[in-house]
């Protein structure tokens, strides 16, 4: 009768925490994809029936002495909702033009608003659609960068603006071909900016101002990331997707959308750094000259039923003297986030704290070293999967000597078994005294009872550390393994419910059960490394124990089936490493390997107990 009751407290623990993983993971995670396609479906509709667009209103707040910043406006004159080509087709463009970018700036407003990255795709078919970064106001979802000038309140001075129609000097910008921009605003001020690109994602900008009239003339140098609309995001606690910066003495900033407030903008002075705002893979940034202080803000505005987001910076005031010329640069960040072109970023231009646009997390000095080993063998040996299972092997070197002594300390606990089963059959009436013949058992062979616990406890933060690579690293994106699994960052695509594959069946389709059933062949044999491992380690003296321990191998794998197969994968050999590991520890301790015997023993019959 105990022993039924133990079981079903275990099977009752067991479902409690499957039905809570559902319930904060499975239902969340189908509803988010549920409300994309809803949202999918609503945007097509709009492009077809080419309904009234909603005007998008400008959002301005105080920088320096009062000076606004010019905010996201879209066309106040578009009479429908059009689509991103014809958003494009709208207004005059000079093309954009590199190996890794494709798109255009447009001549009206001057803004780098058109953006695709031709290196990554939507899927892992190549011949998907390229990902598209930038898209121009007016479009489904407008995204954008912006340079310029403003003036103080009151004064009145003509600048271009979001509707000025800019002169080019040249048909693209390329890597090798500058693009130069020119307007005169008719009463004495020639406005000049200067775009050059790199083989990769920087932009740099140079903007100046010649004063040909009489009088002096004062204005503020700015630079903008708008975003219109709530963009669809991962939704995971450990990723952060919304407005980011490094503003000097602030640190790092990052504020999610759901956070941001219409009234409450986020201000902040500071020498350098930069802000923008960003994706998980993808992110646009303005950075301002490294040198100069600027005031700098994260706001936002809902106009109708669309919010929109900005990040920004205001410079100090330039006066341009009678004849003189004033000029003001800055750079714009708009790509994806790769690790080496981020940090080389840092160190070229010295851009303060670079390499925190790729979202490390609180692991960061673990993180950051465990992908840059993973990335150097990755680079020898050509495959990240592969990569990841040398790195386990080294960390299970690395951590040898602690493991040894943790393994050890087991090992001799294996051998105190029946000492220990002879302490609780003489003390079985009283666990007090029992518990204290243990603990002098313990003392006088010296052994730790809590010293097998130090590996999986060393293994935590590190496990961490790679599930953060394999989930925020674009590298980790779309690359493949061996076999069936294609993408290391992704779930494991197959199923022991429909045969893997051979039935052609989707059990995902199922309601509330369908992410129970997905249940892939990585995590399978994740599970049955995990339930090897575990019974080569003395068996819980309490039956309940044993039972949540044995139940423990089917609860991870379940819950890990939605987990990267990368991870999935490294837990699965770091399990088989670790039986082999410790299995030599044990033999060198004497101690006899049971490995067999304890798992011949959980499909034997108990015989009936006695009456």
């Amino acid at each position: 009768m105990t022993d039924n009751k133990n079981m079903f407290i275990a099977i009752g623990l067991s479902l409690a925490i499957l039905i809570g993983w559902q319930y904060f993971f499975g239902i969340p995670q189908a509803e988010k994809q549920r409300q994309a396609a809803e949202q999918q479906r609503i945007v097509q509709q709009a492009e077809q029936a080419q309904q009234q667009a909603q005007q998008q209103a400008a959002s301005t707040a105080p920088g320096a002495g009062g000076v606004a910043v010019p905010g996201s406006t879209a066309a106040q004159t578009t009479p429908r909702a059009l689509t991103r080509e014809q958003a494009l087709a709208a207004t005059p463009r000079v093309a954009i033009d590199t190996p890794r970018l494709k798109g255009s700036i447009s001549l009206k407003g001057g803004r780098v608003d058109d953006l695709s990255l031709l290196d990554y795709h939507e899927t892992v078919d190549p011949k998907s659609p390229n990902i598209v970064l930038l898209a121009p106001a007016g479009s489904p979802h407008p995204f954008y960068a912006e340079f310029g000038w403003t003036s103080a309140p009151g004064v009145n001075v003509k600048l271009p603006g979001a509707d000025t129609v800019w002169t080019a000097t040249a048909s693209a910008l390329t890597p090798n071909a500058p693009l130069v921009l020119t307007y005169d605003n008719g009463e004495g001020l020639l406005f000049k900016r200067t775009y050059t690109i790199d083989d990769h994602y920087m932009f740099a900008m140079k903007d100046e101002v010649e004063n040909k009239g009489g009088a002096a003339v004062t204005l503020f140098p700015y630079a903008l990331v708008s975003r219109h609309g709530m963009p669809q995001t991962q939704g995971y606690y450990i990723l952060h997707e919304g407005l980011i910066g490094v503003l000097g003495d602030n640190g790092l900033q990052e504020v999610t959308y759901a956070k941001m407030d219409d009234a409450q903008p986020h201000l902040f002075k500071a020498t350098g750094g930069w802000l923008g705002i960003t994706d998980k893979y993808w992110a646009a940034t303005v950075i301002p000259d490294q040198s100069v202080q600027v005031d700098a803000r994260f706001s936002s505005n809902q106009v109708g039923g669309t919010r929109n987001f900005q990040a920004d910076y205001l410079g100090a005031g330039k006066t341009i003297e009678p004849g003189a010329t004033a000029a003001s640069q800055g750079q714009l960040f708009a790509g994806a986030k790769e690790v080496a072109v981020v940090d080389g970023y840092q160190k070229t231009y010295s851009i303060d704290r670079f390499d925190l646009l790729i979202d490390w997390g609180w692991f960061y000095f673990i993180t950051k070293p465990l992908f840059l080993v993973i990335d150097w063998i990755y680079r020898v040996v050509g495959n990240f999967g592969v990569a990841i299972l040398i790195v386990t092997v080294l960390l299970k070197g690395i951590f040898f000597p602690l493991a040894n002594k943790s393994y050890a300390s087991m090992a001799k606990m294996k051998a105190l078994q029946p000492e220990m089963v002879a302490i609780r059959e003489r003390y079985k009436d009283d666990k007090v005294k029992a518990q204290q013949a243990t603990m002098e058992l313990y003392k006088k062979e010296k052994v730790n009872p809590i010293a097998g616990c130090l590996p999986i406890l060393i293994q935590i933060p590190v496990f961490f550390a790679l599930y953060k690579v394999l989930f925020v690293t674009i590298e980790m994106r779309h690359a493949p393994f061996f076999g069936w699994i294609h993408d290391l960052s992704a779930p494991d695509p197959t199923t022991i419910f429909n045969l893997f594959g051979l039935i052609p069946w989707d059990p995902s389709s199922v309601p509330v059960l369908g992410a129970y059933l997905m249940l892939g062949a990585w995590p399978l044999i994740m599970g049955v490394t995990m339930w090897v491992q575990m019974k080569l380690n003395p068996a819980p003296p309490d039956p309940t124990q044993q039972m949540i321990f044995n139940y423990m191998p089917i609860i991870f794998t379940f819950m890990l089936a939605h987990f990267a197969a990368g991870l999935v994968i490294y837990w699965a050999w770091n399990n088989t490493l670790s039986v082999l590991q410790q299995s030599v520890i044990m033999r060198r301790n004497g101690v006899k390997i049971e490995l067999f015997d304890n798992i011949r023993s959980v499909f034997k019959k108990k015989a009936p107990a006695k009456s």
